[in-house]
């Protein structure tokens, strides 16, 4: 079972992001304000769960979380600013959603940067935890909703992008990914940024 909290009383919300190594969509995070007491034990880090029990967590999430919010980094943001500052600003995005203002934020990973509080202007405590989706409930949360909603994005640009297998490999470099780029070129939805590697083909 993963732990509820890290500060016991503090009002305190889980970040995490999903999207980071995909070649070609945007960079989703979600922020999650868990109530006392919430508890499941299905829930972890979200590449750990089945497609099926995360649809079913997200409902649960959405449904008893205090309150949570997703947002993203375009493509052209990812560029401009790198790939870990994109996650951070969508972190950032995440959090300035949400309904209550935190006390303590806790993160996965081993990057990030203050959050600002646009009520007082001040940074608010924050910790980052490595491999924090796997330790604790907040984090695992907002793990799923981020992974979650980027898969519906994807899809829908699968839609739209249909050479590509995005419902299948959403946006990551798997070998039809790179086949697809080879044969019809890049979309304005790939990451320019990055290395397209074709050579293992």
């Amino acid at each position: 079972m993963l732990l509820p909290y890290y500060i016991k009383g503090a009002i305190e919300a889980g970040c995490d992001e999903a999207g980071r190594g995909p070649l070609a969509g945007s960079v989703f995070a979600a922020a999650v304000i868990l109530p006392d007491g919430f508890a499941d034990a299905r829930l972890n880090d979200s590449k750990q769960l089945s497609e099926p029990v995360r649809e079913e967590l997200r409902e649960l999430i959405q449904k008893e979380a205090i309150c949570w919010a997703v947002a993203e980094a375009t493509p052209a943001e990812i560029d401009e600013h790198n790939i870990l500052n994109a996650s951070i600003l969508a972190m950032h995005r995440a959090l300035s959603e949400l309904t209550i203002q935190p006390q303590h934020i806790i993160v996965d990973g081993n990057r990030f940067r203050p959050y600002i509080s646009a009520a007082t202007g001040l940074a608010i405590p924050h910790l980052t935890i490595v491999k924090g989706d796997g330790k604790y409930m907040s984090i695992a949360a907002a793990s799923v909703l981020a992974k979650t909603y980027r898969d519906d994005y994807m899809r829908r640009l699968a839609e739209q992008y249909p050479d590509y297998g995005w419902e299948r490999n959403m946006g990551y470099p798997t070998a039809e990914h790179r086949r697809a780029i080879l044969q019809h070129g890049l979309t304005p939805y790939h990451r320019r940024s990055f290395t397209f590697k074709t050579n293992d083909l």
